[in-house]
Formats: C-alpha cells, sequence, structure tokens
C-alpha cells in the first residue's frame, strides 16, 4: 500500500488515538508525523499486509512513548542539596488534621462514622463493612459519599492549593463563618 493511501486512511483514526492518550491537541500532529516517518522508513518489514492496522498502532503506540521520553528535560542536581521542608509539611497536617476533625463532625452520623473509622483510625473498607454489618460495597460508598461531602465542607471554608497530584500544598480561611480556626494562620 502506497503511503499516500496509508496517510488518508489512518490520518484521522490515528489523531484521534493520539489524542485520546496524550490529552495535548498541540502535540498530535508532531506525533503523528512521527508515526508516518517511521511507517515510511520501516513498510519493507512488514511482512503480512493482514496485519498492517496492528502493525500501524503498534508503531503510534510506541511514537507516543517515545515523545514522552524525549520531552522529559534532564535536571542536574546541585552539588548539596537543601535541607528537608519536613518539619514544615509535618506542622501543616498537623493543622489540618485539627482543622478537619469540626468538619467531620459535620457530617451526617452515618458517614461521619465511616470517615473516622476507615480514615482517623485505619479500619480498612473491608473491615468497615463487617463491623457496621453492611455490604463491602455499601461501605465503599459510605465511604466514598463521606469524603465527597467532606470535601464540599472544605471547599465551602478553605481555599487549597494543591499539586498536580492532588497533594496540600498549603490552605487559607475562604469564608469567615468557617469551624476552622486553623484557617486563620494565614
Amino acid at each position: 500500500m502506497e503511503i499516500e493511501a496509508l496517510w488518508s486512511t489512518f490520518r484521522e483514526p490515528l489523531k484521534t488515538f493520539i489524542f485520546r492518550r496524550t490529552h495535548r491537541a498541540h502535540e498530535v500532529e508532531d506525533i503523528l508525523q512521527d508515526v508516518f516517518l517511521k511507517i515510511y522508513t520501516k513498510m519493507d518489514s512488514l511482512r503480512d499486509e493482514q496485519k498492517l492496522r496492528p502493525w500501524i498502532y503498534q508503531i503510534t503506540r510506541h511514537s507516543i512513548i517515545d515523545y514522552y521520553r524525549k520531552d522529559k528535560p534532564i535536571v542536574e542536581l546541585p552539588e548539596e542539596l537543601p535541607e528537608s521542608n519536613e518539619p514544615d509539611n509535618m506542622n501543616l497536617n498537623k493543622e489540618l488534621a485539627n482543622c478537619l476533625r469540626p468538619m467531620i463532625r459535620q457530617l451526617p452520623e452515618k458517614y461521619r462514622e465511616a470517615i473516622e473509622l476507615t480514615e482517623l483510625e485505619g479500619l480498612s473498607q473491608k473491615d468497615l463493612s463487617e463491623k457496621l454489618g453492611i455490604s463491602f460495597s455499601g461501605a465503599k460508598s459510605r465511604v466514598q459519599r463521606g469524603r465527597q461531602k467532606l470535601k464540599e465542607i472544605i471547599s465551602a471554608c478553605c481555599h487549597l492549593e494543591l499539586d498536580r497530584y492532588g497533594n496540600i500544598l498549603d490552605y487559607r480561611e475562604k469564608n469567615p463563618a468557617c469551624t476552622c480556626n486553623s484557617c486563620e494562620r494565614n
């Protein structure tokens, strides 16, 4: 099959395939061009034309991986690393823990109990289901709904600064009627 025919047949499906994996529209064309360059240069290695489609998608998957590998900058570390700021993180965690307890008490009883047992006391959701005499899926739902309700309470009270993984970096008072006295630190 000629490269022009491959382009017209696979261009749009591959663009969709790439976008679904990268979620970056501005990088799709770069990766797509790389894919077709590899197809063109490696066409002789395809032995069975019946396997053309899987072969092209395999090249595309590898091109996406390669694109991200070369995209990562290499950062050199300084000779001496700065001191860890773990005490600051520990203080922040203590403040947040003090802030969360009154918020957890605002939850409806069944959610409060589920959150306290799993999040504060470290009980697994399986053990929670046995302790409360409910199904495992019921326990998971209670914990999930409790977390969601707690998140709503926190969002109404505080502005949270999160890193890209969802970890709390900092917080400050958003609502003066907040039950959390710790937010007053900012």
